[in-house]
This record gives C-alpha cells, structure tokens and sequence, in this order.
C-alpha cells in the first residue's frame, strides 16, 4: 500500500452520447476526468440503439485514461461506483459475455404499440400502482419484452437460464467483475425500479408483472441497494471494490446531498428534471409526476422521490437563437433579456411537440401571447428565460400537491444555471431559495459518495453534507401580488396552447 491508499474514489458515468470517468479526492473534489463518445445508432424512425461492447470498451477506455491524468494507480481507489443512463437494456449470452442484440436506448419508440396493447382495459395505469410508473416505451420492462419476441430462439435460450438482463449499470458492473467469468449480475433499486417490472414497496421484481408481461424471472439480475460492495474489480481496476449504483438522475440528487424530505434539485439541460425527496414512502401521484426510487444506503431505510420531467427549457433558447436568428449565441439572451425590467406582457410556452408534467397533453402546441406594438426582441427573450422558471413552478406545485411536502429550497445544476437573470427570476416565482453547488458534476458525484460511504472512505450522509459547498444563491424579492399575478398570466398562456392538435392531426 502507498502512502495515497485510500484516498480516491472514482466514478463511472455512463450516459446517452459518452461515458466519462472522474476521479474524486476525500473532499469530493475533482481530480481527473476522462471522456469518450460512442456512436447513436437509428435503425428505423423512433428507433434509437447503443453497441453494449462499444460501450464497454470505451467506459474501460476512460478509466485507464482518468487515472493515468491523475498519475494513479488502481490501489490507490478505495472503491468505484457507477452512474448510468437509465431505462436503456441490455440482454447478453451468460456463456460469452456478447449482447444478443443492440441495447434498446430510453428514447426509443418502438414498444409504443406493445405498451397499449400491455395496458389493455387498464391503459397506462395497469402497473402504476405497484411501480410508480405509467406503461410508456420509455421504460426498459416492454423493451426486453420486444428482444424476447423479435430476437430468434431468443425466448428459449432466455428461459433455460442462458440470458441475463440488465440495465446499463448490470452490463457495466456483470463486465468488471469478471464477465463470463464470475461477473456479478446485480442491479440496484434505482436502476431496477425503472424497469416497470420492480415492486416499488417490496423492492424485489414483480411476479404478478413478470407473468403478464411474459419476462422470465431466470433473466433478472439480483436487487441490491445503491450503496454495498458488488464485487471486486479485474483489469484496469482489479482489486477495486466496486461499490454502488444510481441511475443518473438519481446519482445527481445523491450528489446534491439531498438527504431531508422536502429537498430537491432541478437539472436544466435540453429539457429539465426535477426530483423531490418524499422520504421513506412511496408518494402516488396524481398530478401528473413519476413515483421514483431515490437510493438505499446498505441495509438502510429505501429513499423515494417525486420526479416531474419538463421536455423544453434549454431547448427553447437553442430555437430563439437558431430558428430565429434573434441571437448569435445562447449566453447572448442574458443581457438582452436584462436590458428590461419585464416581459412587457409577453409568454412564451414551448409545447413544440406537446406538454410534459404536469400536464401530458401531447395535443399541445407552442404558443407566444400577450403580444403588444410595445413588445421588443427583449422582452420575447426575457419570456424565453422565463418559460423555464415557469414550468418548473408547475412542477413543484404538482409535487407540494401530491406530498404535502413544501419546498424550502433549490438546488440547481446543469448549464442553464450560469444564467443568473433566470436563477433569480426561478428563486422568484417559487418564493424559495435557489442554490448552485461549487462542483457541477453532481452526477459523478453522487456515484462516488455512494461508494465512499459503502467503503468506509466517508462515515455518513452528514459527513456528505458538509463537503456540499455552495456556489451561488439566488434569494427571492418579487412582491408576492406580483408573482401571483405573473402565475395567473402564465397559466393563460398555457391554456391557450391546449388542443392545436385536433384528432387526426399529426
């Protein structure tokens, strides 16, 4: 042992377009990051496939390439964790360790009509109960389902024990622990409740959904919490424990230290997700958010959380700066919106292909009201900025709604949080603060404290919550009268967008 043993913690990201792995130090600091892409793959329209080895091969790539920039050894990490790209699958050969097929990607389409067929009398509700999940071809359970019937002998093979599952934390963790040779197959309650196929109180795989979806439990990775030892590490990583997981979402609340009930955090990126900490019981919506796991420390109580996904924030400055022209570069919509002290009347709301949460009205369409001869290219920028804090109100609200939960304050990440003309207007319209962290990579983060914590590198979720070191914050000072009247405009505004698309209509 050298005299830096002990003193790391690396982190595997997995996500959509790269993998990325970051070496931490004791202080949660970062130490050294590595990056590849790997390629997209779309065999037909709405399909959307990852090549699982090239995925593998690459992740090994980065993590060689991390510590080699850290000027480390393997020895030196006292444990890897793993945060992923959720809902993608994976159904590989036991025996040689190669995918039966192209992972099936989160975004991809294809189980739509399975998904209704699923629901049946029922529609898309069937499962929500026992899940927190509505039937949706973004979730991975329908996905295995469409390789097991479309993949030839697959179903057989699958049946006799020859065929494992897996999310993309199984894939990687089944990989580094020895493949064919002794890999563990293990998932962990973040990931597996994003299945549709995990019972979100019992924490173990559905039996009475794995028989009406027709997935044999024989594929099914063993449920483990997001904290423990998996296994240990060979290749690059041998003798490296290998120590947690969270789907990425999940990892960023970890990382954000949100460990009380009533914390959140909002990601602001092409779209926006926010979770919130509801405690040690599962909170059903009925407001139109997602009932999710949020982690589970070792043999620890499990953490839920509402999830309210917001598909257009980040996107809608991309469409002002290029389907407008309006501006040259999207940092350029700050000045221009602060160069005046409003709207000046003006909402944007950016249904382009319809309302995600709260609303799921896919009939939806965009819309800018409240237009004046008063109205300039400011105040169309400041309504850009504002349609973000906006939707995210609606979200929180769904969420107090559903919980009973009141939200004290925000934590943000994402690259929409250097905009402080738009942190302060969200710190505004929620009437709570909002908070930006100094390490922005909350994602890896929270992976590598849940490995930390499962090692012994760290002692406890305090422990965690002292190296969150704040980097901004945003306090409100909008009248309340003039929020209210704001949220009345823009909940107009909102309606006005409701049924574009009438029946038929694409």
């Amino acid at each position: 042992m050298t005299d830096n043993a002990g003193k790391y913690v690396a982190a595997i990201d997995q996500g959509t377009t790269s993998s990325r792995c970051i070496v931490f130090d004791r202080n949660g600091a970062i130490v050294a990051v590595d990056q590849r892409e790997h390629r997209q793959i779309f065999p037909k329209p709405g399909w959307v496939e990852h090549d699982a080895t090239e995925i593998w091969s690459k992740v090994q790539a980065v993590v060689a390439g991390a510590l080699a920039k850290a000027g480390l050894r393997a020895e030196q990490l006292s444990a890897l964790g793993i945060t992923n790209q959720r809902e993608t699958t994976v159904l590989w050969d036991r025996a040689t360790g190669k995918p039966v097929h192209n992972a099936i990607v989160w975004q991809d389409t294809r189980t739509a009509a399975l998904c209704a067929e699923l629901g049946g009398s029922e529609g898309q509700d069937r499962f929500r109960e026992a899940t927190g999940l509505p039937l949706a071809s973004y979730f991975s359970g329908p996905k295995a389902l469409w390789l097991l019937e479309n993949v030839p002998g697959l179903r057989d093979r699958a049946e006799r024990g020859e065929i494992a599952f897996g999310t993309i934390d199984s894939w990687l963790i089944w990989n580094l622990t020895g493949g064919p040779d002794g890999g563990r197959h293990v998932t962990d309650v973040t990931n597996a409740g994003r299945t549709m196929l995990m019972n979100l109180r019992t924490l173990q795989w559905d039996r009475s959904i794995l028989s009406a979806m027709d997935i044999p439990e024989a594929i099914l990775p063993e449920i483990r919490s997001s904290s423990e030892v998996y296994g240990t590490a060979l290749g690059h990583l041998a003798g490296v424990p290998v120590a947690s997981a969270l789907g990425d979402q999940q990892a960023a609340v970890f990382g954000q230290a949100c460990y009380d009930v009533g914390d959140a955090k909002n990601t602001y990126g092409t779209g926006s997700f926010l979770l919130m900490n509801t405690g040690t019981r599962p909170v059903p919506s009925k407001s139109g958010l997602v009932t999710t796991m949020g982690y589970q420390i070792g043999d620890g109580a499990p953490v839920y959380c509402l999830e309210g996904s917001i598909a257009v924030t980040g996107a809608l400055v991309q469409w002002f700066r290029d389907q407008l022209g309006i501006i040259r570069t999207a940092d350029e919509i700050e000045p221009l919106a602060a160069s005046v002290a409003d709207n000046g009347g003006a909402y944007i709301v950016p249904a382009f292909s319809g309302l995600f949460a709260p609303y799921w009205r896919s009939d939806a369409r965009g819309v800018v009201t409240g237009l004046t001869r008063y109205v300039t290219k400011a105040h169309l920028a400041r309504a850009v900025l504002e349609a973000t804090s906006w939707q995210t109100r609606e979200v929180v609200d769904a969420m107090h709604q559903d919980s009973g939960v009141q939200l004290t304050t925000l934590k943000v990440d994402g690259g929409m949080t250097k905009n402080n003309l738009l942190m302060q207007h969200q710190a505004d319209v929620l009437g709570v603060p909002v908070i930006r962290p100094k390490v922005s990579e909350t994602t890896c983060l929270g992976a590598a404290y849940a490995a930390g914590l499962a090692t012994g590198v760290w002692s406890g979720l305090d422990e965690l919550k002292s190296h969150w070191q704040q980097d901004a914050a945003w306090t409100p000072s909008m009248e309340p009268g003039v929020r209210e009247r704001e949220h009345h405009n823009w909940r107009k505004a909102v309606e006005r967008s409701f049924g574009w698309l009438e029946d038929g209509e694409g």
